[in-house]
């Protein structure tokens, strides 16, 4: 599985296979592109665990992702980081305020030769 192939199944919502989708590319990735990918997991987690209902799971992973993907704004490998920040930023504030059902996330892609 690919970056392309994780982010397609989020753009689906369908959030746990992207964690494990993007799971496959993390585990041979080169150290710089580690904290990208393990972003974009803590991210697919977040919002698996909002949807199921689990409030202390989704705030831990959406620090997370925060804290793993602010390196790599405003873009990296031509997803739009900055966007996606917004996006944790607003679910981080969602889920303070004790509500669960998240937007889905929406990743824009730049072109990418």
């Amino acid at each position: 599985m690919t970056l392309d192939d994780g982010l397609d199944l989020i753009a689906t919502r369908s959030y746990y296979d992207a964690h494990e989708a993007l799971e496959t590319e993390w585990r041979s990735a080169p150290s710089p592109e580690r904290d990208f990918l393990q972003g974009l997991i803590h991210v697919t987690v977040a919002w698996h665990h909002a949807g199921r209902g689990n409030p202390a799971g989704a705030s831990r992973q959406l620090e997370k992702a925060a804290r793993r993907l602010a390196a790599y704004a405003p873009s990296h490998r031509g997803v739009d980081v900055a966007g996606l920040l917004v996006q944790v930023e607003a679910a981080a504030a969602l889920v303070a305020a004790g509500r669960l059902e998240l937007p889905p996330v929406r990743i824009d892609r730049d072109e990418v030769p």
